[in-house]
């Protein structure tokens, strides 16, 4: 069993600074679990970590903006991962706050079993532009209910991708994990959480989040690419578009961010974790690491 720790938490609370300095105490590198990050050219909107502070880091910068990124990806790729650092004699810390990726990695489901079948996702595409995104979310629920109930249903790559494998598989599969989890999720006070978030949110523009878009859409990029559905992007791409004004733009991004936030931590609340208040950063820094001493000494087992 691989030792492998997760630091998990919603948006803007602190898990890329937590997580470099961990790896620098253990011997770790980072594999990054966000869905945006996965994707070259979106720096600001992702908030990506582009001083790794020596820190080797993986999964950021591999895909092109036109490409596809699923749940399956990231578990084939990130097993991968854990098995070349290991094999170094390092610590895989897993850094992120896509609680999906995370529960199929942990939990051994392999949500992607099923090879793409192009005529099924043909005909899920065609119900989907002419029924709507509801149409599919119903027959998701009617077919899997359990993957209803966890996945952003707004989003339609991923109910497309979660009822492709239902409707291929009949059910997800599941095989034990050979890795052994330290699961650490760090929070915060909710009302402090969102002043961050806000205030993250008001650098991404004065960092140039909006000449980021511009460029994106320049390369022919729209909001029928996974990449640019993410927060931040689609509602800066409305923007471009002429269909909001750029204050509205800026408030619907920190609403979104805050609603996304919110679904993290209820996604968190469902999983085994060592939860840590994460406002003080010296003391919660003094308890993770006393955490992660006695995980990797044999003294603490989160599965």
């Amino acid at each position: 069993m691989k030792k492998v720790v997760f630091i998990l938490g919603p948006t803007a609370v602190g898990k890329s600074y937590f997580g470099i300095l961990l790896a620098k105490k253990f011997g770790g590198e980072i594999i990054s679990a966000d869905s945006v990050q996965v994707y070259k050219g979106l720096d600001v909107g992702s908030a990506k970590q582009l001083d790794t502070h020596g820190v080797t880091h993986h999964c950021i910068d591999i895909l092109s903006p036109f490409d596809e990124f699923s749940a399956y990806d990231f578990v084939e790729l990130t097993k991968k991962k854990i098995d070349e650092i290991s094999n170094r004699g390092h610590l895989p810390i897993v850094v992120g706050g896509t609680g999906l990726y995370i529960k199929a990695l942990t939990l051994g489901y392999n949500f992607g079993g099923a090879k793409k079948d192009e005529n099924l996702r043909k005909n899920l595409e065609e119900i989907l532009n002419s029924d709507g995104l509801d149409k599919l979310v119903k027959m998701l629920e009617e077919k899997d209910k359990d993957v209803a109930d966890k996945i952003d249903k707004k989003n339609p790559v991923r109910v497309l991708r979660a009822l492709e494998i239902a409707l291929s598989n009949g059910q997800k599969s599941q095989s034990e994990s050979d890795i052994q989890p330290l699961v650490i999720a760090l929070f915060k006070d909710r009302a402090k959480l969102y002043v961050d978030i806000n205030r993250r949110v008001d650098e991404m523009v004065a960092d140039g989040l909006f000449q980021e878009v511009e460029n994106l859409k320049k390369m022919g990029l729209t909001k029928e690419n996974q990449s640019m559905r993410a927060i931040g992007y689609k509602e800066t791409l409305d923007y471009l578009d002429g269909l909001t004004d750029r204050e509205r733009c800026i408030e619907l991004i920190k609403q979104h961010t805050r609603n996304y936030a919110k679904r993290q931590i209820t996604f968190l609340k469902g999983m085994d974790c060592e939860f840590i208040d994460a406002e003080n950063r010296e003391i919660a820094l003094e308890k993770i690491e006393k955490m992660v001493g006695e995980f990797l000494n044999g003294r603490v087992e989160n599965n």
